[in-house]
């Protein structure tokens, strides 16, 4: 039997439906989807293939998905630390904006995400972000699959100068980008309930229902969000945009820290998809978010990190790690939030929160072969009883070995392949003198 590629001698970890976990196994792949997933057969010498992938006893699983990043925002790694979210946004996030963001900067710090995430396993991200015609084009480059969304914010801001025009230039984007690539899939982002008006809020809804795409927002990230938006309105932020009619199950949410049981009831009604940054959310001390609440109400939940100007890293595994020990520490009850429940969330949850379960997530014959391969041989990862246990507790980016992306290989042997890193990582560095030079 002919494949294109062949991945095998590790434990494909499939994360299908009742979680699988194939010893030995074989991981099939030709025109960039899976085509066979099971244990090493009796004729596997019969087995043709272009390319072999020797596991070397490792494990074998989908790549992450992290449904809540700003790409060029790693360009701010640790510009403005142990701040609380106000002063961080307003008096140090926007105006480095205001002041470095353009379509040459947009375009390296999503080269420099990009390269992050696929190094320590990412294959899929969500991002939302201005002038996102530049972080798509970078995105193309680097060979990740993304959901995008142009931002959406009632003040000037990078690409749209004039706040009368921001969800038409969202809309633009929409249209330029909805057939251009299988890894692309555009959406629309409104920053924030507390940044956008309720007009606003209701026209890019309306555009995005009219494309047909995902609306993205930030939603009851900290107490004083919440507080202004009661003291506005009267309804906390869940009820207020529920009000404005624009929660359903093409809406995702990330944070929802500050929510009780009549906005998760709200969320599971509308079916609304909820992406979890527990990083970023103890980082700005914006809380904790109930995210064992929204998984028995039945909301989707992913994990993102957030940008890297509020995490500060895109490593995946680390936020495994923090989102399951947080919410035991949170709750006194160690079994909340299992090792199975967490890798869910970083894969076949996370790619049902952002509308790409049916073609991602898993290892299941038919998706797309975003696959990843972890080397096992260390010491950290030494013995191995439960696999699942190691991938959320104990793994960290540095042990992804390979990475592919429709089938193509994106990282070879800790490698990545297309991008030249040495110059991506000294145009960052460049870049980032001299926003410390004039900061």
């Amino acid at each position: 039997m002919q494949y294109d590629r062949i991945i095998y001698n590790g434990c494909v970890i499939t994360v299908n439906p009742v979680f699988d976990m194939i010893e030995d196994g074989v991981v099939g792949i030709r025109n960039g989807r899976i085509a066979r997933v099971g244990k090493k057969p009796a004729d596997f010498d019969a087995y043709a293939a272009d390319d072999w992938v020797d596991a070397d006893g490792g494990l074998i699983m989908p790549g992450l998905v992290n449904t809540h990043v700003h790409l060029p925002m790693s360009l701010f790694r640790g510009l403005a630390d142990d701040l609380p979210l106000s002063e961080w946004l307003n008096d140090h996030i926007f105006p480095a904006e205001f002041r470095y963001i353009n379509e040459a900067s947009i375009k390296l710090g999503t080269r420099l995400s990009c390269l992050e995430m696929l190094l320590s396993g990412t294959t899929t991200c969500c991002d939302g972000y201005f002038l996102e015609d530049s972080v798509a084009e970078a995105v193309l480059e680097t060979g990740m699959r993304a959901v995008l969304a142009q931002g959406v914010i009632d003040f000037p801001a990078p690409g749209a100068p004039n706040p009368a025009w921001n969800v038409e230039t969202a809309a633009a984007f929409v249209s330029k980008w909805q057939d251009v690539s299988d890894r692309l899939t555009p959406s629309i982002f409104c920053h924030s309930p507390y940044t956008c008006s309720k007009e606003t809020l209701v026209r890019a809804k309306t555009a995005a229902v009219k494309a047909g795409v995902r609306f993205q927002i930030h939603v009851a990230e900290t107490r004083g969000e919440a507080d202004q938006i009661a003291g506005a309105n009267g309804l906390s932020p869940v009820k207020y945009l529920d009000r404005l009619g624009v929660l359903d199950e093409k809406t995702l949410i990330s944070h929802a820290v500050w929510v009780d049981a009549a906005d998760i009831a709200i969320l599971a009604d509308r079916k609304v998809n909820v992406s979890h940054n527990p990083e970023s959310n103890m980082k700005l001390a914006s809380g904790v978010a109930p995210v064992p609440d929204f998984i028995n109400a039945g909301i989707p939940v992913g994990l993102g990190t957030d940008g890297c100007a509020s995490n500060n890293n895109l490593d995946l595994f680390v936020e495994m790690d923090t989102a399951a020990k947080l919410h035991k520490v949170i709750s006194k009850d160690p079994t909340v939030m299992d090792a199975k429940t967490v890798l869910r969330m970083a894969t076949i949850e996370g790619a049902r929160a952002i509308g790409l379960d049916s073609r991602i997530g898993s290892i299941e014959c038919g998706k797309q072969a975003d696959l990843i391969v972890l080397d096992t041989r260390k010491p950290h990862l030494t013995p191995m009883y439960h696999p699942e246990s190691h991938l959320v507790y104990a793994v960290r980016g540095g042990d992804v070995r390979d990475v592919f992306v429709q089938g193509v290989a994106r990282v070879r042997n800790r490698r990545v392949i297309g991008l030249d890193e040495g110059k991506i990582l000294a145009e960052a560095a460049a870049m980032g003198r001299s926003i410390q030079q004039t900061d």
